[in-house]
């Protein structure tokens, strides 16, 4: 069949979770059977957000391919399974930069470039553009912001026109508004939701579906209003309201009856209705998950959405381990040899987190020395693992003042260093070791038993060594020092095969204490668990039981 095309645009208010309801949608159509793909259009005219502040816009997830992109297409990786590429994210700035380059090479033959229709054709192409590279049943395009923004405008502008092109049965608009409740009047409020669909309307655009975002239940009556005021079917008019978990969301659009209304607007007809029962059972593992443990995230971004890939993989992985994982932040900067042990009394684990820059990391060493001297299960990521390398250094090795030369420049003993493809390179986006890499894994390690559990049944001649993981960094291991570590007990377990790049180190006296340069939450999903994050949960379990 022809693809089809779901737009979904926010009003009234951002962060309503329009990620989420993409990445519910298209769940909930591939468990129907439907080739899906989810697509984020964000208008910032940032090129991606690998130069953002965390603080700015939360995680930047990196794609298997090597971009740099939005938070929400984790979100869309986890819920679906489907490996997202550099085409699922597209950015005002990625549009211009195109269009501009095409101008220089003078490919418009002179023409004068607008906004309309230049800009307009660009980000049409790019909504096509999946589609063009596999084959799909349905591309859902998240566009990011809210309908009036002035940066929106030219997206709205692009989704008018391609509806109008593919046609009513091809093309859908869902849009996801906000019903406040008042309390000093007792009520909820519709007429925020009517404004934004008139804007939406007034761009040339009917939504066939809304989407109300709402803490409180709502009526049949005021859900009829809304349809009333907004031309939209009764039917089509659906609640989200707040919900324990964010996994819940596609059984609740289930429930009301989200995918069969698309199809049936798109001129399908949608069948029964599947069970989906992996992601029940995963749903009925959280509901009877009675006990609670606590895992440090010591990191320096005090914020819900910097390690959010993080947090969900600590989620999955405890789910399936029958405990519900309690992730408490404990700012690095705050972090003393002397408060060490009261900011880390109580946790049964703890995370090294990523990032950049010097800010708080004596504190994620103080915190990795910690780990390693009272046994505590860590797990350390990218910079994480750097600092467990450079706490080894120091308190067990010797080297003093061991240092990343991104830190320290002048250091003696440079057991992080810049990487050598790296040295010339002067811009800051895009241009870092990014992607998928393969990893070897060495056989018998911690490492290699979290990815290959079964390996001790095997016979001598199981050889399944490689993995494939994403990266984020500059710096890494020095070489130079590897003999020194290993022979002190710090084994350098993954290795590039290629390269030679230290992957991943680990203590084996310890229970648990292992560092990854690669980032091992970018590929953790609902229905596939990351085997690190796995075994580590199951270590923090077994310490628990023991203590």
């Amino acid at each position: 069949m022809d693809t089809k095309y779901i737009f979904i645009t926010g009003g009234v208010a951002s962060s309503l979770g329009k990620g989420i309801i993409a990445a519910s949608i298209g769940k909930l159509l591939q468990d129907r059977g439907y080739r899906v793909t989810i697509q984020k259009f964000d208008p910032y005219i940032n090129i991606d957000p690998g130069t953002l502040n965390p603080y700015e816009h939360g995680e930047c997830y990196v794609t298997a391919d090597g971009m740099e992109t939005d938070l929400d297409l984790g979100h869309y990786e986890r819920f679906t399974g489907i490996e997202t590429t550099r085409d699922n994210s597209v950015t005002t700035g990625r549009i211009y930069q195109s269009v501009i380059e095409r101008e220089r090479r003078g490919d418009y033959l002179g023409k004068t470039i607008q906004v309309v229709p230049h800009i307009t054709d660009e980000i049409k192409r790019r909504i096509l553009l999946n589609a063009t590279k596999q084959p799909l049943d349905f591309v859902i395009t998240e566009i990011g912001g809210t309908i009036g923004d002035i940066e929106s405008q030219p997206f709205i502008e692009a989704i008018r026109q391609l509806r109008w092109e593919l046609g009513q049965q091809r093309a859908l608009n869902i849009h996801l508004t906000y019903v406040p409740y008042l309390a000093a009047a007792g009520e909820l409020k519709t007429k925020p939701t009517q404004t934004s669909v008139k804007q939406l309307q007034g761009l040339g655009i009917q939504p066939e579906i809304l989407v109300l975002r709402t803490e409180h239940d709502l009526s049949e009556e005021l859900r009829t209003k809304v349809a009333h005021f907004c031309n939209v079917d009764v039917t089509a008019v659906i609640q989200s309201q707040d919900l324990p978990s964010i996994y819940e969301v596609p059984v609740n659009m289930q429930r009301q009856g989200l995918d069969a209304i698309i199809l049936r607007k798109m001129g399908m007809e949608p069948g029964e209705t599947p069970e989906a029962g992996p992601w029940h059972d995963f749903l009925e593992r959280r509901r009877h998950v009675k006990q609670e443990i606590s895992i440090a995230l010591v990191g320096k971004y005090d914020l819900q959405d910097a390690y959010k890939s993080i947090t969900e993989s600590l989620t999955h992985a405890g789910t399936y381990n029958g405990r519900k994982v309690k992730a408490i932040f404990v700012n690095s900067e705050n972090i003393t040899p002397e408060n060490v042990a009261e900011q880390l009394k109580g946790m049964v684990g703890i995370v090294i987190c990523p990032g950049f820059g010097q800010r708080g990391i004596e504190g994620k060493i103080i915190a990795a020395e910690f780990g390693r001297t009272h046994d505590v299960p860590t797990f350390g990521i990218c910079l994480g693992m750097q600092m467990m390398v450079i706490e080894f250094a120091r308190n067990v090795l010797h080297f003093p003042n061991a240092n990343s030369s991104e830190m320290d420049g002048k250091t003696r003993y440079n057991v992080i260093d810049l990487m050598e493809e790296q040295k010339k390179i002067t811009q800051l986006g895009g241009t870092m070791r990014l992607g998928a890499y393969d990893c070897e894994l060495q056989e018998g390690s911690k490492a290699y038993h979290a990815f290959f559990p079964k390996a001790e049944s095997q016979p001598s001649s199981f050889s399944h060594h490689i993995i494939k993981e994403r990266h984020r960094h500059r710096y890494e291991f020095n070489n130079l020092y590897k003999s020194v570590y290993e022979t002190h007990g710090m084994k350098c377990v993954g290795t590039n095969p290629k390269t030679g790049l230290v992957e991943i180190v680990e203590i084996p006296a310890l229970r648990w204490y292992i560092g990854t340069q690669f980032h091992p939450e970018y590929s953790s999903t609902v229905l596939h668990p990351h085997p690190l994050f796995m075994s580590f949960i199951k270590a923090c379990i077994d310490g628990t039981a023991e203590a």
